[in-house]
């Protein structure tokens, strides 16, 4: 049985770390053949009041702002032949690790496997506007993410140690999408990369606006690091500007034909919302090409 380490990045989220923690520990994978490493990343919570609950994980800290840094960090401290990564918002089932494992072993030359991500509201049978935005427009299909995109979501990701040693760790400068980045790098690098539907976490859907705001901007932030990086000339970055503020016309028309929408007011109040969002990333796209600004953290 190949050893495994989990890397868990927090930042201010004591409130959901116990139970994801909680979730790790009732694994039916051999508790001697796994390790949790927790990092925290210069929270201005004690993340130690919860991690000193729990007899299996290791806490490190990383000070630097990014979740991606953070990763690192505990890539660095890492002893597992096989690392696994999850969010601290993330309930993993109890097989997860024992499915992870067996997707990553079952073909040869695979690079990752990225896991599904299944969303779930406080209310199953009334969600918020809110819950249904996260859900529909900026979940995690993390199938589609691996065949269009060639990566998965660091929120449910395996890999081997020797992947990362030979593509590199991940890009510290990027505050959001920094898992997408690693990924094409694995994909350009020959190794293959799986979907794996039995290999579940659970994730809370985002409650409110300020929770779809703040992954919106960072998405923005994200986008614009990755696009900059293809510029020759300030001119390439007009024209990815003028491309990025051309209106969704098709997501529009979407909402109003998609029959998981119930009713006119429900998909008037999905548009709304759609508009709020996307004057938020206009305006932090706005901020971090005209202004000079830096990408929020994620």
């Amino acid at each position: 049985m190949k050893f495994v380490s989990i890397i868990i990045p927090v930042y201010n989220d004591n409130k959901l770390l116990p139970t994801c923690l909680t979730a790790l520990t009732k694994q039916t994978y051999s508790k001697e053949h796994y390790e949790i490493i927790v990092v925290d990343n210069n929270s201005d919570e004690n993340v130690s009041e919860v991690t000193d609950q729990f007899e299996q994980v290791t806490l490190a800290h990383e000070a630097r702002a990014g979740s991606y840094i953070a990763r690192n960090k505990g890539l660095s401290l890492a002893k597992g032949e096989i690392i696994a990564f999850t969010d601290a918002d993330c309930i993993p089932q109890t097989d997860w690790l024992e499915h992870g494992v067996l997707a990553l072993n079952k073909q040869p030359n695979i690079g990752l496997v990225a896991g599904r991500i299944e969303l779930f509201f406080k209310n199953p049978n009334k969600p918020r506007s809110f819950e249904l935005y996260d859900s529909l427009t900026m979940g995690f299909p993390q199938e589609q993410f691996v065949q269009d995109g060639h990566f998965g979501a660091t929120a449910n990701l395996f890999t081997f140690r020797t992947i990362l040693e030979d593509v590199g760790y991940f890009d510290e400068n990027l505050k959001s999408a920094g898992d997408r980045q690693w990924g094409r790098r694995v994909y350009e690098s020959g190794y293959r990369q799986v979907y794996a539907d039995e290999v579940c976490i659970r994730h809370p859907a985002r409650y409110s606006w300020a929770d779809v705001k703040k992954r919106a901007i960072r998405i923005a932030g994200g986008k614009y690091d990755l696009a900059k990086r293809t510029w020759n000339s300030e001119w390439d970055g007009v024209k990815d500007l003028v491309s990025y503020l051309k209106p969704p016309f098709r997501s529009f028309f979407t909402i109003w034909t998609d029959t998981r929408l119930k009713g006119f007011q429900q998909k008037l109040q999905f548009t709304i919302l759609m508009l709020r969002i996307r004057d938020a990333s206009i305006k932090e796209r706005f901020r971090l090409q005209l202004q000079g600004g830096s990408p929020e953290r994620s």
